[in-house]
């Protein structure tokens, strides 16, 4: 991914908002699912999403001392959006959406790591969140795996969870 176009102020601010965003969706997502153990892995996310937050906003404020964090409503690094669709998309295209802006994030933290010196503390930890994010891909994998499978049981046997 080419950042070379973008300051590192706009690169900080997309990132946060990006977590922001990925934050809510997480949370979103968990309130409405019944699968306890789905409510629980997106919650799980939903919270390294929020220490990725806490994280950025702190490397921030030490980048640009006195400078206020204003998170504009669209970011300037154009990231896959995450967003909660109407409740008749299956979850597993849901799921497919959060995969691929996860496989974003990964390259984005790999090409803004690569703007910091080599032995930094920022470029160390910007390639830990990559390799982060391809971890929560994988999480997002295997969930929609299973829910795709889920999903085709429901189309074959639709009274396949009624009670006898």
């Amino acid at each position: 991914m080419d950042l070379t176009r973008f300051s590192k102020e706009e690169l900080f601010v997309s990132a946060i908002k990006s977590e922001v965003e990925s934050r809510e969706v997480y949370s979103g997502l968990a309130e409405k699912v019944k699968n306890a153990f789905l409510k629980d892995r997106l919650r799980f996310l939903a919270s390294e999403e929020e220490k990725h937050r806490i994280f950025l906003k702190g490397a921030f404020e030490r980048e640009f001392p006195g400078r206020e964090l204003i998170l504009p409503e669209e970011i300037p690094v154009p990231l896959p959006e995450m967003k909660i669709p109407d409740e008749m998309v299956p979850l597993s295209e849901v799921l497919e959406s959060a995969m691929g802006a996860e496989l974003a994030s990964q390259e984005f933290y790999s090409s803004f790591a690569a703007e910091f010196p080599e032995g930094t503390d920022m470029k160390k930890t910007l390639e830990f969140f990559a390799a982060m994010e391809m971890g929560h891909y994988r999480i997002l994998e295997m969930e929609c795996d299973n829910m795709k499978r889920f999903e085709s049981y429901d189309a074959y046997w639709p009274m396949m969870h009624a009670g006898s």
